[in-house]
């Protein structure tokens, strides 16, 4: 393919979590994608989107990469002159990914030394991993580098931890009536300013403490329930990580989710999480009975990720 597609990603369970050590489980979102591509730039969009990939052709310019892992930026930013931009569908603030997607397609196209996903060991994932941490920096100030890992590897990844993440099979889907869903919260929400937030929270004790022996524990749990397909601990410690996330995680929820989020916790219909940072974007949603779920979601935009 000349014009490979790169998804967004999602992260199930993770989030905040990772930067402290916490499991990760991401998973690739092929309903929203983007692909580098050549115009002649005459509209608003692909002028803009030119611009910005000037600009991080810069910033490319400067960082020192290893060996391995280096980057043609000389070709780089003769193609931006020849009209190239990002031709992505990919909500940006939606915590799905589009910085992520967008790194993902410049790497997959530049880089000297050319990867196959699918051969891909776990070594080699760290590395990567840590070099996409560098190239999405630039974005938000601090980057993990697992968005343009997912975006790049379009496989589900289980982080075990900071050092180590590996390719992991989700269970089978099936036409049941439980499903994991995406709410639309109708804004955006940056990533930069929620980061902050919660590195200022982390510098309290009793916050730290209760993420490394609550937060993380119930995180951990899901992942392990959810790969396993079993259920009933899986949703019991779903509800223990969405009451936690309501009552310490309150600045990264937008306004108009609250008592939606509540809502589901007093009637245990269905929980809800933070699907990236937050702030805006997407809600992460979780049910036995989306049915029941849908209707009590009544006036929110929801899309369903997952059946089982």
């Amino acid at each position: 393919m000349n014009n490979p597609l790169f998804y967004a990603k999602i992260i199930l369970f993770g989030e905040y979590g990772m930067i402290e050590n916490s499991q990760g489980l991401v998973v690739p979102y092929s309903f929203y994608k983007g692909t580098l591509k050549f115009s002649d730039l005459d509209n608003d969009f692909e002028k803009k989107s030119n611009q910005s990939l000037e600009k991080y052709s810069n910033y490319l310019a400067e960082l020192e990469l290893p060996s391995d892992f280096k980057l043609n930026v000389d070709s780089f930013k003769n193609d931006i002159k020849k009209g190239l931009f990002f031709d992505s569908n990919i909500p940006q603030g939606y915590g799905v990914g589009s910085s992520g997607a967008l790194v993902a397609a410049i790497f997959e196209k530049y880089s000297f030394t050319k990867r196959d996903p699918e051969t891909i060991s776990k070594d080699e994932l760290k590395d990567l991993k840590k070099v996409f941490g560098q190239l999405e920096s630039y974005f938000h100030g601090t980057s993990s580098g697992m968005d343009p890992l997912i975006c790049y590897m379009n496989l589900p990844i289980l982080i075990e931890n900071k050092e180590n993440v590996g390719k992991v099979s989700l269970p089978k889907e099936e036409v049941g009536k439980g499903a994991i869903f995406l709410i639309d919260s109708g804004i955006t929400g940056e990533t930069g300013p929620m980061i902050q937030i919660f590195f200022e929270k982390l510098k309290n004790e009793g916050f730290r403490k209760t993420l490394k022996e609550e937060f993380i524990r119930y995180n951990n749990a899901c992942i392990e329930a959810f790969l396993k397909k079993d259920m009933n601990p899986f949703f019991r410690n779903m509800k223990k990580l969405s009451v936690w996330a309501y009552e310490h995680f309150r600045p990264m929820i937008p306004e108009n989710i609250f008592n939606a989020w509540k809502k589901g916790l007093d009637s245990n219909a269905y929980y809800l999480k933070l699907c990236g940072s937050g702030g805006g974007g997407y809600i992460l949603g979780f049910t036995k009975d989306y049915e029941k779920a849908e209707k009590m979601l009544d006036g929110f935009q929801k899309e369903v990720i997952y059946r089982f």
